[in-house]
């Protein structure tokens, strides 16, 4: 089986922040209601150990972050006042929301803080330059502060000027949710605890194609669900209707699944499935044996044998990773598959990683997510990590001294 060798970055506890300077780039990267408010709030919540830990040394804490996708133009509704008032409230304490990140005003803002003191930069994606690694922007951004932190697991796959660019000037490290995030992928990846399965769904094969081969040398089992058991069911024979079918994996999917078998690794498809005429709210929906599939519907969610199979093999393991949801979970119709397979990861006894994206929203949605050892923040970043590549973000940090 391949090893995974990682060295481990330094944290902010690594090294000396009182009363200095720093930098941190945080996710806050917050889905909005349509009225512009903030639907989840979770990233803003994670990162608050990080903040908490610099504002009791007297750090001088500035906060930077992107917002959705401006395509480098001031948007109005895209401001981060409101993430900095959120902030406010959850810390107790003031978050100054800057109408810039770079600049003149901004480092004089900056000049003016004191011991404790928190300021919020504007969305760093306002700027063309933040996501075109523009060395002149990532050095403006690093004349703020004496110490750089990356707190952003979700953005750290980005080779972006204030993921990768803004540690070629400061002495950079991680913050204490991205060590966590970092942690949890290595435990899992590198030294799980047997059985251990991977659950992976979602739309396409062609997303977790890089996950699926890099998993399937680690895992004792694998589950398919979603959208992307299409493909498999398509590449052993069956009809799967009016479901997506990526033909141009199909050559990819017979090898993982010869791999598989190969290397003893249990890989199950559901036996049954949920299919409809279309995947919107109050579309009839009827199970049906994986082996008929009728051929105008659409494969919306693994079927209730499906799901009870799947849930018997996951109460036996002892290490679960799940990224991709069994269905389209946001529709009630489709969404029994998915939470089926999140209940019992949270009374599993054992180690439980959802790999961010809409698996953690799934969960969060279900109410399980406090049940799980680790839900992660990041949903291309886990991609990236369980698909066992490097993070350029992560990258860019400090190497801690070896014990």
């Amino acid at each position: 089986m391949q090893k995974m060798i990682t060295r481990r970055k330094k944290t902010i506890k690594d090294i000396d922040v009182r009363g200095k300077q720093v930098l941190v780039r945080a996710d806050f990267n917050v889905p909005l209601n349509e009225d512009g408010t903030i639907a989840d709030d979770t990233r803003i919540r994670a990162s608050l150990p990080t903040i908490r830990y610099l504002c009791e040394r007297d750090a001088r804490v500035i906060l930077c972050s992107h917002l959705d996708r401006p395509q480098g133009t001031v948007v109005e509704r895209l401001r981060l006042a409101l993430v900095a008032n959120r902030l406010s409230v959850l810390l107790d304490r003031p978050v100054a929301a800057l109408h810039d990140c770079i600049g003149p005003e901004v480092e004089s803002a900056v000049a003016a803080m004191s011991g404790g003191d928190i300021v919020l930069l504007e969305n760093l994606r306002f700027h063309p330059e933040e996501k075109a690694d523009d060395p002149a922007f990532a050095e403006n951004l690093s004349r703020l502060a004496e110490v750089y932190v990356n707190d952003a697991f979700g953005a750290s796959h980005r080779a972006h000027a204030s993921i990768v660019g803004v540690p070629e000037h400061l002495p950079a490290v991680a913050g204490l949710l991205l060590a966590k995030e970092l942690d949890a992928f290595a435990r899992v990846l590198q030294n799980p605890e047997r059985p251990f399965a991977a659950v992976i769904g979602g739309a396409k094969v062609s997303d977790k194609l890089g996950v699926l081969e890099n998993i399937i040398p680690r895992v004792d089992l694998l589950l398919i669900g979603g959208g992307m058991a299409a493909t498999f069911l398509a590449s052993r024979g069956y009809g799967t209707g009016a479901s997506t079918v990526e033909t141009d994996r199909l050559d990819d999917v017979e090898r993982i699944s010869a791999k598989a078998a190969e290397l003893g690794v249990r890989l199950l498809l559901p036996r049954d499935v949920v299919v409809a005429e279309s995947l919107d709210s109050g579309t009839r929906a009827r199970v049906v044996p994986a082996s008929e599939i009728p051929d105008d519907l659409i494969i919306a969610d693994i079927g209730p044998e499906a799901a009870s199979e799947f849930c018997r093999e996951l109460a036996e393991c002892r290490t679960v990773v799940w990224n991709g949801p069994m269905g389209v979970f946001e529709v009630p119709e489709f969404a029994e598959g998915t939470r089926r397979v999140a209940a019992t990861l949270a009374n599993l006894h054992g180690t439980t990683v959802i790999g961010g994206g809409s698996t953690a929203d799934a969960v969060t949605r279900f109410g399980l997510a406090d049940k799980m050892t680790h839900v992660s923040t990041g949903g291309g970043a886990a991609l990236t990590m369980l698909a066992g590549k490097p993070l350029p973000g992560v990258e860019a940090l400090e190497e801690a001294e070896e014990p």
